[in-house]
């Protein structure tokens, strides 16, 4: 009779999933990012713009837009093997933003993509998750033809604390966009360090 050992079949861990929120401004580039990094084909409700949202969403400095995202985006990548991103893009526009409440319940932390054309539209999302002690990082998306700031300046404009990083990134770029996801990743680690230290 083969004994109870020989039996037992190795199991595969289960990763560990991590929630991570991409948000910013309308147009920002969240719904960019992460498809450049998912590694599966990314759940999007990009739709195209119609009339009614003329006059409704601001389009200044992005006049060229025509679609934008109307609950959601939703990628993933796997950091290692125990270990997986799952990432919830946000819409942008201020009418929809009753719905970030939800989708930052039980996130590890948030990229916040600044496009220093209209930087004011990421004010709200610094704010949200500033008043929710989330740690979350400064992605400025570097569009074609907008000025170049220096962290600093960013930082000042945004009021953050020095504690949060702020990176420059393409959001186009899958090799950016994981940059920009490793950094959130030791930015939470470290500041949770910093926590039991102290």
């Amino acid at each position: 009779m083969a004994s109870a050992d020989s039996d037992t079949q190795p199991t595969e861990a289960i990763p560990h999933a991590v929630k991570i929120i991409v948000a910013g401004g309308f147009g920002a580039g969240k719904t960019t990012l992460v498809s450049s990094v998912s590694e599966i084909a990314p759940l999007s409700t990009e739709e195209l713009m119609t009339e009614a949202s003329y006059g409704v969403d601001d389009l200044g400095g992005i006049e060229d837009k025509t679609t934008t995202t109307v609950a959601l985006d939703f990628g993933r990548i796997t950091i290692s093997d125990d270990i997986v991103l799952y990432l919830f893009g946000t819409p942008g526009q201020d009418r929809f933003w009753f719905m970030w409440e939800e989708l930052a319940e039980g996130a590890l932390g948030s990229v916040i993509l600044a496009d220093t054309r209209r930087l004011d539209t990421c004010f709200h999302a610094v704010d949200f998750f500033e008043r929710r002690n989330l740690p979350f990082v400064v992605a400025v998306n570097r569009f074609e033809g907008a000025t170049a700031y220096s962290e600093e300046e960013v930082r000042e404009a945004l009021d953050v604390s020095a504690s949060v990083p702020v990176v420059m990134a393409d959001a186009r770029e899958r090799m950016s966009s994981k940059e920009v996801l490793v950094e959130l990743v030791s930015h939470v680690l470290r500041s949770r360090q910093a926590a039991l230290s102290g």
